[in-house]
């Protein structure tokens, strides 16, 4: 038999070895978060266990060298008792890692990084992880053979990042149902300038360095964010309600993209009056060469556009998902026609509005169309087919049968009610389906079986 002392000191030992092989602290048991969301398209983009709300990235880049610097702070809170969690980075090298101040263990294996920090983590707990790295970042070669990531430029660099080219130059969540918001800093020689999304912070130069702030308080998806690094002629103005608005054009095309731009305060004005307030607290443009950037992109407050297809129809396109795609976000890449069909949308209404073409034109040409019956918008086959036509002109096909069944008065009201129902958050098809049908009390089965889910075309409209 035991001693009574002996007992105590073996029960002591074995609390303290017990603590000490969990790796945690107040008796917290942690396991590794998911590396990966089962996305149905990108199933190991993003990462479980936790959700960032904060990015601070501070950057320096020389186009001379191709060679950017990096340090990512990300405040994140655990949804669940962590012992490791991931961060997604495509072939840049990283140098450190701490977690709360301690230095964190990094095993890198493709484009995830595993951060093993030295003590767990409790659920519900804010933590702040801090990445210091380095390298030439990379283009990616989209599904769809299309480029983002980091587009080198003559001057320069553009940074897309849809569905999953941020991870060309900062460690992060990047899936769209992860959220946060960002404070960009980046650092270029003087005369470069460097443009991000959200409002200007500050600027200042010292030993032939420039270093430019930017802010974006409000939610955005990381495939959002944007970093134009380059020669531009950048103009900063408001809007007749105050809204601060800066554009940046190539020095090359100022000329040329300079009329368009003067409308975008009228542009945002009347998506407005018809999507309801402008979610964001700036608005803007960056205009490109055509061989800089071959797409345009909708990237949150500044989205890009190449100079030959910068037009009116374009503008209104990546103007409307601000609201649809940018404040309310796919809640995963499945649900894309719910961006780009309602971005389709508004160039319809715009064409009623301002060409005295009736939406239902352009919804009969586009039902002509067989590329726009390929296969369901709801239901794209591939990673490759998500930014299909018929994720676009069917998608908008939808909506406008919605408009159809429940009139007028009615489907303005969804429009401005669906925005301001997810406003800064995610949703899905689903969801889209469902709050139709509950803010008209209609029934639209029938609606959705062979608009947006069907795969033969019906008869004709």
């Amino acid at each position: 038999m035991t001693s009574r002392n002996s007992a105590r000191a073996t029960a002591l030992a074995a609390a303290l070895l017990l603590a000490a092989t969990s790796g945690c602290t107040g008796g917290v048991r942690g396991t590794p978060g998911a590396a990966g969301l089962r996305d149905p398209y990108f199933p190991r983009l993003g990462n479980g266990g936790y959700d960032v709300r904060h990015y601070a990235l501070t950057l320096a880049y020389d186009p001379a060298t191709g060679r950017l610097d990096g340090t990512a702070e990300i405040t994140a809170r655990a949804t669940q008792d962590l012992s490791a969690f991931n961060l997604d980075l495509a072939g840049l090298t990283v140098h450190s890692a701490t977690v709360d101040g301690d230095r964190a263990s990094v095993r890198r294996a493709g484009h995830e990084l595993t951060l093993r920090p030295r003590t767990d983590i409790e659920d519900g707990a804010t933590f702040r992880t801090v990445v210091r790295y380095s390298g030439t970042p990379r283009t990616v070669t989209d599904p769809d053979g299309s480029e983002e990531g980091w587009l080198t430029t003559d001057d320069g660099a553009v940074a897309l990042g849809e569905p999953a080219g941020s991870m060309a130059w900062f460690p992060g969540n990047h899936h769209p149902s992860d959220k946060a918001a960002y404070d960009v800093t980046v650092t270029v020689p003087e005369g470069v300038q460097a443009l991000s999304n959200g409002r200007p912070t500050s600027t200042r130069t010292a030993g032939g360095r420039t270093t430019f702030g930017w802010r974006s308080p409000e939610p955005m998806a990381s495939y959002l964010a944007t970093l134009a690094i380059g020669s531009y002629d950048v103009k900063t103005s408001r809007t007749a309600s105050g809204l601060p608005v800066v554009t940046a054009t190539d020095r090359t095309v100022t000329r040329a993209g300079a009329p368009l731009l003067a409308r975008l305060p009228e542009l945002l004005a009347w998506e407005q009056e018809n999507f309801g307030p402008y979610p964001f607290s700036a608005a803007g443009a960056i205009v490109e060469r055509a061989a800089d950037v071959g797409y345009a992109l909708e990237t949150q407050t500044r989205p890009v556009f190449p100079q030959d297809i910068f037009t009116t129809e374009i503008l209104v396109h990546e103007l409307a998902h601000q609201w649809y795609g940018n404040s309310v976000t796919p809640e995963s890449w499945r649900d894309m026609w719910l961006n780009e069909g309602f971005a389709q949308y508004a160039e319809w209404l715009y064409a009623e509005d301002f060409e005295d073409r009736p939406a239902q034109e352009s919804h009969e040409e586009a039902f002509a169309d067989p590329a726009n019956w390929e296969f369901p918008p709801a239901e794209p086959p591939s990673a490759a087919d998500i930014s299909g036509d018929p994720v676009y002109y069917r998608g908008a096909m939808v909506l406008h049968k919605v408009r159809q069944a429940v009139g007028d008065d009615a489907f303005f009201a969804l429009l401005k009610g669906w925005a301001a129902e997810h406003r800064h958050g995610n949703a899905s098809t689903a969801d889209f389906t469902r709050y139709v049908e509950e803010e008209t009390g209609k029934d639209l089965t029938e609606l959705w079986d062979t608009w947006l889910y069907g795969t033969d075309r019906p008869p004709a409209p």
